[in-house]
């Protein structure tokens, strides 16, 4: 189980390193990274529910869904032009962790004071990230990337409670690829590029990071208590930004630091606090 989650998370955070080589090369456009990457996700993951359940994965999943997870996919791509390995997967990290909590208070969920602590610590955090500043983000990248785990709070809520999750993310994914192919068309007016190179790095992010990840994901699932699930992801953004520092050998700042450990630390706070 150990194995399977430890798997799971570093291809949650291999996408994001994937992402930026291809996109910061020059490889690949964003608009084909991102049609690329859901086609072999898709593809893997349909091959992979056969094999399990040999049952189709249709209607599992919904038209939705399938485009919170396309809104999710292209500004992840979009803002990855702009924005560090690092900085990207915390911003994307946070905001999805944020905007499930502010569903559960909209729902109206009564958050204790340590909750709220937590949260505000988080904020801060998040602010002190995109401050203006010699080291705070493209705001453009920043504002896309906040869109994209918005897109993927909302998948992520949309998902709780199914009954078949792999065959539900496999269907999303196939419902994704239309809404995928229809943003080739801006192509001719953005500019497209798609090498060999960066074909195979969409290709490694859909079928490996995305439909692998998720496939071990599922199966690590069921042996994690809901806190545990919920913790072990704040991982993902420290393993993107090892990554990035180690593999794209982009800097880590002071600041970056310091917005981790709050942004982090403030969620923690607020998760280990719902979970009681």
């Amino acid at each position: 189980m150990i194995a399977l989650t430890g798997a799971a998370l570093f291809g949650f955070a291999a996408n994001s390193l994937l992402c930026r080589t291809a996109l910061g090369d020059g490889a690949i456009d964003a608009a084909s990274f991102t049609a690329i990457r859901i086609g072999a996700g898709a593809a893997v993951l349909a091959v992979i529910g056969w094999l399990r359940t040999r049952d189709d994965s249709a209607r599992a999943g919904s038209w939705s869904s399938g485009a919170a997870l396309f809104a999710y996919a292209a500004a992840f791509s979009f803002a990855y032009l702009r924005l560090t390995t690092a900085t990207g997967a915390l911003l994307l990290f946070a905001t999805v962790q944020m905007t499930m909590l502010g569903w559960a208070v909209l729902r109206g969920d009564r958050p204790r004071a340590l909750e709220w602590l937590g949260v505000a610590i988080a904020a801060s955090g998040l602010v002190v990230l995109v401050a203006p500043g010699l080291a705070a983000p493209d705001p453009i990248g920043a504002v896309l990337m906040i869109a994209a785990g918005i897109a993927w709070g909302v998948y992520s809520l949309r998902g709780r409670g199914a009954t078949r999750p792999l065959a539900a993310t496999a269907d999303n994914f196939m419902r994704a690829v239309p809404l995928a192919a229809l943003l080739l068309l801006t192509l001719p007016i953005v500019g497209g590029r798609c090498s060999l190179e960066g074909a195979l790095l969409a290709i490694a992010s859909g079928a490996l990071a995305s439909g692998l990840g998720y496939s071990l994901w599922y199966a690590a699932l069921p042996e994690l208590a809901p806190s545990h699930a919920a913790i072990v992801q704040l991982s993902v953004p420290v393993i993107a930004a090892a990554g990035g520092a180690l593999i794209l050998g982009e800097s880590v700042t002071y600041r970056l630091v310091g917005a981790t450990a709050a942004i982090l630390g403030g969620i923690a706070l607020a998760l280990w606090t719902k979970r009681r």
